[in-house]
């Protein structure tokens, strides 16, 4: 079936193949404007932050909400386990702070397995659309089956971007499990995200290179489109500076963004780039790992406590000069020093002389507004400062606990896209820019090498030793 001929609300069960930038969630929005039926339309999708965009687009085209219901397959278990708790046999600590998602999928499987809850699925949705279907876990993708089997379901998603894992859930396989349960019906073939942008060329160039990439066929960037620029690296030290200038190149609009796609076994690295380019900032991971560990390790009591916030702050802000600042601290504090304590000086004194949670927040703040300093991991530093608010305002509450409340808020509300961001494929898989640059694209398997270059839309700049990629 061609692309213009697809029609969400007429698909009882089956798989809409979706390119990158090809339409999808256009195709998804027009369908959910096109409904009529009482019951809404259940759309499904694997995070928060797809969750927020599918609202935010919703919400542009004027789609009235009372046409769909909107949450990820995890989020939509959860309701129904919640909502049946004695039918699905669930408990408070599976549904805690720290949801177990592996156990919760298997008994919401369970649950729509019995047929307990047919008659409430059929009434409470008139179909479900599932978004970024690549993503699937095998349990994942057994419930979306099962849900199937009461109401008309229509799957959309790319193999070619498959590049998530689960660990003990793995991918549902696109071959055994998706296409064999939902047959393809149609598949996307313009490349709007680029003809928007008056790239066309780039974009029908991309739909090639997925063909090839998915024959197991390597591309050679010499043969792409001039809104591609390759950056030759020799293995010498004069490739880092290659990699900071292409980085730096700005967007020709103000309003433009720049993607920056690093190792993705390697966030050090992506971080140690994010602090060297101007106004460039980390995509961070949801789990807010770094956070987390600084809040189970901080002992208020403790003797180097200053020097754990300003070590931690480094890792956060360029320029906090870690070692000269504990120096100074030091002398200041054996009145040594011939000059007085600046502003963050003071702060760190505050500190030693009443450790509490609000004058370590009030120390991160002032190294904050230092005209010196640069914070380029800002999704950590709000979510620290969100965490000692809370244990200020309660003091029951642990900073470990805090955070890892600070941690799931931001989860919920997802991520907003800054002008600079660097990242991984995995961290910045779905969104699209004006300018992606890839850093080691000569790292990339074919699938993560297609996200990557999928991500900007009107030049792409990539970084390797060879120009033959997609290994």
């Amino acid at each position: 079936m061609a692309a213009t001929q697809i029609d969400l609300l007429n698909i009882d069960s089956g798989l809409v193949v979706a390119p990158a930038g090809c339409g999808k969630t256009q195709l998804i929005v027009d369908a959910i404007a096109g409904h009529t039926d009482s019951r809404p339309i259940l759309i499904l999708t694997h995070t928060n932050a797809g969750v927020a965009a599918l609202r935010s687009r919703m919400r542009a085209a004027g789609v009235k909400s009372s046409s769909f219901r909107l949450a990820t397959i995890d989020g939509w278990a959860i309701k129904l386990l919640s909502t049946f708790p004695e039918r699905s046999a669930v408990t408070a600590e599976i549904l805690n702070t720290r949801p177990d998602y592996l156990k919760i999928r298997e008994l919401t499987l369970t649950l729509l397995k019995s047929g307990h809850i047919d008659d409430v699925v059929v009434s409470s949705y008139s179909r479900i659309l599932v978004d970024e279907y690549q993503d699937c876990s095998i349990r994942q993708h057994a419930i979306v089956y099962f849900a199937s089997k009461l109401i008309p379901t229509c799957v959309l998603g790319d193999n070619m971007q498959a590049i998530f894992g689960f660990g003990n859930d793995p991918l549902a396989s696109w071959d055994d499990h998706v296409q064999k349960n939902f047959p393809i019906v149609g598949e996307l073939n313009r490349p709007w995200r680029w003809i928007n942008a008056d790239t066309e060329e780039l974009g029908e160039w991309l739909l090639g290179v997925r063909r090839a990439l998915a024959r197991d066929e390597q591309i050679d960037i010499r043969e792409a489109p001039e809104q591609l620029t390759w950056i030759q690296l020799d293995g010498t030290q004069g490739d880092h500076e290659k990699r900071l200038r292409a980085a730096s190149v700005r967007p020709s609009q103000r309003s433009g963004c720049t993607l920056i796609i690093g190792e993705s076994t390697s966030p050090n690295s992506q971080r140690r780039f994010a602090s060297q380019i101007p106004g460039a900032v980390t995509v961070e991971a949801v789990d807010l790992r770094d956070l987390v560990t600084f809040a189970r390790t901080l002992d208020l009591s403790s003797s180097d406590l200053v020097e754990k916030i300003i070590t931690f702050a480094k890792s956060l802000m360029t320029n906090v000069g870690a070692a000269h600042f504990l120096q100074r601290l030091n002398s200041l504090k054996s009145g040594r020093a011939r000059n007085g304590p600046n502003e963050n000086e003071a702060a760190a004194l505050t500190l030693i002389e009443s450790p509490t949670y609000a004058n370590l927040a009030d120390l991160l703040v002032t190294l904050n507004k230092s005209s010196e300093v640069r914070v380029y991991r800002p999704a950590v530093l709000r979510s620290c400062l969100q965490a000692l608010q809370k244990c200020d305002s309660d003091c029951s509450l642990s900073f470990y606990d805090a955070a890892v409340q600070a941690r799931e808020e931001n989860r919920v509300i997802g991520r907003t896209l800054p002008r600079k961001a660097v990242g991984s494929t995995l961290l910045l898989k779905g969104l699209e820019a004006d300018i992606v640059v890839i850093l080691d694209a000569d790292m990339l398997n074919a699938r993560n090498l297609y996200v990557a270059l999928t991500r900007g839309c009107k030049q792409v700049f990539v970084c390797s030793r060879s120009p033959l990629l997609g290994i």
